[in-house]
């Protein structure tokens, strides 16, 4: 009984021979937990399930009984917990052992030119089913699901009929009950493998590509095979933002990284530093990383004025030249900023460019000089409580005058102011790390029980799912005889 396990491929669900810059390890933990949730999924299906009229006929030695039972419903089943395991290098194999079922229906007989009808109870007993799937991924970059071998046997069935002449024909069920086994058991792994059929048609249909938001789009293709061994299941994600409007590729690529399984948990992901950049890179391109700033837009709790007379102090010349004037500031990103990851710690590098201008009485913008900052930050993120918190410090900020209309001036005054505004904003900043940010929440499931490792070149988040009760009739829709 393979739709147990679909739970998982949701949950997972999203080749190139390229470093995948997020990987997903599937441990088997998380299957089993996965199985065990399926297992109530399914019970409780089961007793939705219609199955297709069974027809046939029978010779009693004293002549044909043609029979047609219809409208058979399960009134109880008997499900035992299914075994699934990993398979190294293949994919999965799924068996369960003592189903039995009890179903009640409508009967209609044929024998010569008598023609009777009633009800019936049936129960079967001793159901086994066996199936071995392999798990791939396709040009596309999607995960795909092949059923392998099946294999089914029914142990036993009982029938009792209710009404009409069912007296004549409650002798003779031991002559056909036989037929009625051979039909259930033949058409259970062909329901099988239809159901691992539109499981894979689903995966095939999933986007591998996401808008973000109207800036970036997110492909995350598979970059190859799942990696399976007997204890988990590993998958690698192409994981790049694009910016929508240039779709450029950014000038690096993904590094190899392994991320290390953390004992006890359902689920690792790792999303190196190259995803983060890609964002970077993507906003960048598109435009996005610059910004007009005028006296307005400054907070009041930053000690100072964007105006002539308040850059005096930095500048001597300027109000000398355009006395009482307001400014504005061009800002713009020269590169994208980049992130580096180390262990328990990670590294942004931001470079930008400033032209600053006056704005004369008439509305006529003056340029007066361009500066060029270089700033390094460090931050720490962890989740606690079912947050995301953090924190950034300043490492260091340098000033350089690339140009200037008004003449040559020191740079250091305005450096070390520009530290002191920096160091206010990331206060605040801080302050907002501090409270944190809930986990996003999965459709079906949520992340329970999660811890985050930064580690070189990626950040490591190792978690338990917790399966929503509320959300588990949705996953799909399947018949199983």
């Amino acid at each position: 009984m393979l739709p147990c396990v679909i739970v998982v491929f949701v949950l997972l669900s999203c080749a190139c021979g390229e470093n995948p810059a997020v990987q997903v390890i599937l441990t088997n933990k998380g299957l089993q937990y996965g199985k065990h949730e399926g297992t109530g999924w399914i019970q409780e299906k089961l007793e939705q399930i219609t199955f297709p009229d069974i027809s046939g006929s029978v010779d009693i030695h004293i002549g044909r009984v043609y029979y047609t039972l219809s409208g058979v419903t399960i009134k109880k089943c008997d499900l035992p917990e299914p075994s699934v395991e990993f398979v190294q290098q293949s994919g999965l194999t799924t068996s369960i052992a003592g189903l039995s079922f009890a179903l009640a229906g409508e009967w209609r007989n044929q024998f010569g030119v008598i023609h009777d009808g009633g009800s019936f109870d049936m129960a079967i007993f001793n159901i086994d089913v066996t199936s071995a799937v392999k798990l791939g991924s396709n040009a596309g970059g999607r995960l795909s699901v092949t059923s392998v071998n099946c294999k089914a046997s029914v142990g036993d069935v009982s029938m009792q009929f209710h009404g009409g002449a069912s007296w004549i024909f409650q002798p003779f069920v031991k002559y056909f009950k036989g037929h009625i086994i051979g039909i259930i058991q033949s058409k259970i792994c062909p329901e099988v493998e239809d159901t691992i059929m539109n499981l894979d048609h689903h995966l095939q249909a999933m986007n591998v590509s996401f808008d973000v938001n109207k800036v970036l789009s997110f492909d995350v293709p598979l970059t190859g095979d799942p990696d399976i061994e007997p204890s988990n299941m590993k998958l690698g994600f192409k994981g790049e933002f694009h910016s929508i409007k240039t779709h450029a590729e950014p000038p690096f690529v993904a590094q190899e990284f392994v991320l290390p399984e953390l004992a006890g948990y359902m689920l690792s992901v790792g999303l190196s530093e190259f995803t983060l950049n890609s964002a970077s890179f993507g906003y960048f391109s598109a435009g996005q990383l610059q910004a007009f700033i005028n006296d307005s837009m400054i907070p009041p709790y930053i000690p100072f004025r964007l105006n002539t007379s308040a850059m005096g102090g930095f500048i001597p010349q300027l109000p000398k030249m355009y006395p009482g004037l307001l400014m504005n500031l061009q800002v713009n990103a020269r590169d994208a900023p980049m992130f580096s990851f180390q262990p328990g710690s990670g590294v942004l590098d931001v470079h930008i460019c400033v032209k600053a201008s006056a704005t004369e009485s008439n509305g006529t913008q003056v340029p007066l000089f361009t500066l060029y900052i270089d700033s390094r930050f460090t931050g720490k993120m962890m989740i606690a409580d079912g947050k995301l918190k953090g924190s950034m410090m300043l490492n260091n900020v340098t000033l350089t005058l690339g140009s200037s209309e008004i003449g040559d001036f020191k740079t250091d005054a305005l450096e070390n102011g520009i530290k002191s505004g920096m160091v206010v904003v990331l206060g605040k900043l801080n302050a907002k790390l501090g409270e944190g940010i809930m986990l996003p929440r999965m459709k079906h499931a949520q992340l329970v029980n999660t811890v985050l490792k930064m580690q070189k070149g990626f950040v490591g988040i190792y978690s338990d799912v917790q399966i929503l009760q509320t959300d588990r009739s949705s996953y799909l829709s399947t018949s199983y005889l």
